[in-house]
């Protein structure tokens, strides 16, 4: 008996401890469900935040963008002119209708034509057509503007007759002519503007466009049967397929003969002298005698305003060769006559005339050639009197 109560107690503490075990993983399975609830939660909101956030800076960006200089003066030109559109065209509306009903239209029309005109400005410009195009559109919408102040300006004054004081209504015609004329005039200046901004946008693309057309018309100037016969030959090739620069390297070859499309015979021939004289003047020049003496004659003859400067000669550090031996010596005394004794002295028997002096053959050295025709040369230039030049 006491056996089976044991075993008894041991189940139910056995249960008792699997009830405890089974509570705890259910608890801590509930706090890792509400931590996980908890985390989803704090991701939500920090995904909602950075939503708001993005569509904050979103909406900023938006504003900062429309509100930047440039699309208010667009936008906002188009609202005046929108305003101007809606202030002048009832009076004209009413104006016509008041004379006939079948006149009704002629008013929108007129209004209309100034801003169509005003709006194909904006297209010639877009499409870069010539200028004239342009300038026609201008005068149309002016005029058709100007028509239509008129008309709004009489309509003014007509309001007079309908018990309106007569200040009044001259004011109601002058406002209504100035909206009719300012419409179309701030719409063309708009188009002026960006078309302006449009050019300066990118200052270097249009710098390099102006330089290739100012070369092309250059180059068409300067050769031009090259450039005939590089518009014969684009005239020649079928549409597209054979390009300005191919035809003018293509023409150049034809009239030329180079290859090159900036070479000339006459600069081929010039750059070959020029190569020539270059490796001439490169390779150096011996030092002899004849080259010596031409040039110290060449500074010598110089022109006689340079003869200020101090020449500037040219000799060689030692002789190369020994000096020719000369074929008939100088043969002159360097002593001076022996003076004459008078007459009516008396000799004295132990004075004895001493012989003269004669130079023998090899016992000095001659002239050199070039040192002969230097001093000929220099005789020849400046005359010397009593020492004197």
């Amino acid at each position: 008996m006491s056996s089976w109560h044991e075993e008894r107690r041991t189940d139910r503490a056995a249960e008792a401890k699997e009830r405890r075990d089974d509570r705890a993983f259910d608890a801590k399975l509930r706090r890792e469900e509400r931590r996980k609830d908890r985390e989803e939660q704090r991701q939500d909101n920090a995904q909602t935040r950075r939503d708001r956030a993005q569509r904050r800076a979103a909406r900023a960006a938006k504003r900062e963008k429309n509100l930047t200089p440039g699309n208010v003066y667009r936008k906002g030109t188009l609202a005046l002119v929108s305003m101007s559109a809606l202030a002048s065209l009832p009076a004209q509306i009413m104006h016509f209708a008041a004379i006939h009903w079948m006149l009704l239209p002629i008013g929108p029309a007129v209004e209309g034509a100034a801003w169509v005109m005003a709006a194909g400005v904006a297209y010639a410009d877009e499409r870069k057509l010539p200028a004239w195009v342009r300038w026609l559109l201008r005068g149309l919408s002016l005029s058709a503007a100007v028509f239509a102040a008129n008309i709004n300006y009489k309509y003014g004054l007509s309001l007079a007759d309908h018990g309106v004081s007569p200040g009044n209504a001259q004011a109601a015609g002058i406002g209504l002519a100035a909206v009719t004329m300012l419409g179309p005039m701030f719409f063309e200046v708009r188009q002026w503007v960006l078309t302006l901004t449009a050019a300066a946008t990118d200052p270097r693309k249009r710098a390099e466009e102006k330089a290739r057309v100012k070369h092309d018309r250059q180059r068409r100037r300067h050769h031009k049967t090259v450039a005939d016969v590089a518009d014969r030959l684009m005239s020649a090739a079928p549409f597209g397929t054979l390009k300005s620069e191919d035809a003018w390297a293509r023409a150049w070859e034809i009239v030329h003969g180079s290859s090159d499309s900036w070479m000339t015979p006459k600069l081929h021939a010039y750059a070959v002298q020029s190569a020539a004289a270059l490796a001439a003047a490169q390779v150096p020049v011996q030092l002899d005698s004849k080259t010596i003496r031409q040039r110290i004659l060449a500074l010598l003859r110089r022109p006689a305003e340079d003869t200020k400067m101090a020449p500037v000669y040219v000799l060689p550090a030692a002789p190369v060769k020994s000096l020719p031996k000369v074929t008939k010596p100088q043969v002159v005394t360097d002593l001076p006559p022996a003076q004459k004794r008078p007459s009516g002295g008396a000799s004295k028997a132990s004075y004895r005339k001493p012989p003269l002096h004669r130079r023998s053959k090899n016992d000095s050295i001659p002239f050199h050639p070039i040192a002969k025709a230097v001093a000929a040369d220099t005789g020849r230039k400046f005359a010397t009197v009593n020492g004197h030049h």
